[in-house]
């Protein structure tokens, strides 16, 4: 078994929370275009690439997408909207139904948060909101579904305590051996 000690990525994804409180500073674009470039590399159904990214740190931007997101109680100063290309997944042949598409969402998520943590920034995913009303406050594209939102900004010195089982879950807890042994 490898070290997580040692292993900068084992390491990465043990130190990496979701941060509940941001501060007001702004999150640099060069940042936001970092933590793009990784995403880009998530894989991917059939290395089709139907997710796609909308970004952004305009203020005005942000507080319609926080007045649409009550899952948003970060505040956070920056986001990054994890969307589907729905007729591009058509093209491929995917169903609406077929779970691929989603899929590429979830791994596209873990390298944005690994990846906000690794440019110093706090991260937290979002499923609080309304598609409808961030499709035009962000003026998706015909085709572009919203699925998830990143908020992205400086962590508040204090986060809010996580919700929590009373113990901490071992993978162990969360496996079952086929078969036993």
């Amino acid at each position: 078994m490898t070290d997580p000690v040692r292993d900068p990525v084992l390491a990465a994804i043990r130190r990496r929370r979701v941060t509940r409180a941001m501060t007001d500073e702004p999150v640099a674009r060069a940042d936001v275009e970092t933590i793009l470039e990784a995403a880009r590399w998530a894989p991917t159904a059939g290395n089709r690439h139907l997710q796609r990214f909308v970004a952004t740190t305009h203020p005005g931007t942000m507080r319609v997408v926080r007045m649409v997101s009550p899952g948003m109680i970060a505040r956070p100063p920056a986001a990054i909207v994890i969307c589907v290309d729905r007729e591009l997944a058509a093209q491929y042949g995917f169903r609406p139904d077929v779970p691929g598409p989603w899929i590429d969402v979830g791994t596209a998520t873990a390298t944005i948060l690994l990846a906000a943590q690794a440019v110093g920034l706090g991260a937290g995913p979002v499923s609080s909101f309304s598609r409808a009303a961030v499709a035009v406050a962000l003026d998706l594209p015909d085709g572009w579904s919203p699925e998830l939102i990143v908020g992205l900004g400086h962590p508040a010195p204090v986060q809010p305590a996580p919700m929590s089982a009373g113990r901490r879950v071992t993978w162990r807890d969360l496996t079952r051996w086929v078969p036993e042994g």
